[in-house]
């Protein structure tokens, strides 16, 4: 009997959209790692690394050999990490040995891409990266200071521009609450005035949680108080309100959100707006999630 022909580093991160990919990490753990409201790679064993490149290129050799494949997510935090040509190499394995593969994609840290231009960018696109996932979490640079994140609202711009220059589809995640009670409007307002400014293909909204509590976060933000779910319908509200996109599809249906949005920026915006209010002024009438079924 043949063992998976992939090594993991437990635990393993996937976006949700991601659950019928096949997760091949080229690196382990997340080269910043410092961010104090995430704590998907604290563990000793996710210390950052880059993988072996002919450590990878076998795994993919003998995946081709085993499976059929149609979709990749490059883990763990952030492949965009390694050299261009390093990913140019991967991006060819995967198409040699996994010839039915249609969508590549990844986590994707602003920073990474510093050192990146459009036409590297351009060339990982030709290769078969479709798409990166980019967690901006807020576009206001006072909560991404207080939240160790490591990026402003510029860095962020840059890097969702290069990406779409580039051709590369974007989704980009903001995290309702992560400014708490304090910075709620200007988190809210900002994150909206980033979305504008970029136009990504994709965005969602998650709602920030600590299942290890707050200590670490409160370090940089001692006066932080998290939202209640009433002041999270508000913020969510703001942030849908201010939103002026063209054709961005919009979900808030992660496992941590307590309202269900789905639809398409601007189209449904309206429709989504309703859905909110309702939340907000008669909440026993909007088919929340409850408690017991939120997660992370």
């Amino acid at each position: 009997m043949h063992s998976f022909p992939i090594q993991y580093v437990e635990p393993v991160f996937r976006p949700p959209s991601e659950a019928n990919s096949l997760i091949l990490p080229v690196t382990n753990g997340c080269s910043w790692n410092q961010c104090t409201f995430c704590e998907m790679y604290t563990d000793p064993q996710k210390k950052f690394r880059a993988r072996p490149e002919e450590e990878v290129l076998e795994e993919i050799r003998k995946c081709g050999e085993r499976m059929i494949v149609q979709r990749v997510f490059l883990a763990d935090g952030d492949a965009m990490i390694l050299p261009t040509h390093r990913l140019l190499n991967i991006l060819e394995a995967i198409r040699e040995h996994l010839p039915d593969v249609h969508r590549v994609t990844s986590y994707c840290l602003p920073r990474n891409l510093k050192r990146k231009s459009v036409a590297e960018l351009k060339e990982l696109h030709d290769a078969g990266l479709h798409m990166l996932y980019i967690g901006a979490e807020s576009g206001d640079d006072e909560v991404l200071r207080r939240v160790n994140k490591g990026e402003t609202y510029e860095s962020t711009r840059e890097a969702l521009q290069k990406i779409g220059d580039a051709g590369i589809k974007r989704s980009v995640m903001i995290l309702n609450g992560l400014g708490g009670k304090s910075l709620s409007d200007q988190h809210a307002l900002n994150s909206a005035r980033l979305m504008n400014e970029t136009q990504p293909e994709f965005l969602s909204t998650l709602v920030v949680s600590f299942p290890q509590g707050m200590e670490r976060y409160k370090e940089q933000f001692p006066d932080f108080e998290p939202l209640d779910q009433h002041e999270l319908f508000l913020e969510a509200e703001k942030l849908l309100d201010t939103l002026e996109l063209e054709q961005t599809v919009f979900r808030s249906d992660h496992a941590s959100n307590y309202l269900i949005l789905k639809g398409t920026l601007g189209r449904d915006k309206e429709r989504m707006l309703e859905q909110v209010r309702t939340a907000i002024n008669t909440p026993e009438r909007a088919r929340l999630r409850p408690e017991w079924m939120r997660g992370l």
